[in-house]
């Protein structure tokens, strides 16, 4: 069974769509659309651009294990909680994020297919 997108207006009145997993999981929520055929051109450039989308990894190296070091104090206030897919907060050049994602996230782009460059 595959996921389901899910059109539905918010309590501002715009619309919005959701991806639920086959259990009903909410995996993602769109950013606001002004009208509804945007929220539609929205579904379809996730289904194109996310299909097998690489993962790019901003985790810092993780150590060896055994490590009681692991994870690393927070020296700096956590995060913010991305709730939409389109406030996703991008890196500046040369800085590196917290240090908040786990070592069971971490992946690596396959070599077949390298990032492209935005």
């Amino acid at each position: 069974m595959t996921g389901q997108f899910e059109l539905f207006t918010d309590e501002k009145m715009y619309f919005r769509f959701r991806l639920k997993a086959p259990d009903g999981t909410v995996v993602a929520i769109s950013r606001p659309f002004s009208d509804k055929s945007a929220a539609v051109s929205g579904i379809s450039a996730v289904r194109e651009y996310a299909g097998l989308g690489l993962i790019t990894d901003l985790c810092p190296e993780v150590p060896a294990s055994g490590s009681s070091t692991w994870p690393p104090a927070l020296d700096t206030a956590p995060a913010p909680t991305v709730s939409h897919v389109s406030d996703r907060p991008q890196p500046t050049a040369g800085t590196r994020p917290p240090a908040t994602c786990p070592p069971a996230a971490r992946r690596r782009g396959s070599a077949a297919r390298p990032n492209k460059a935005a």
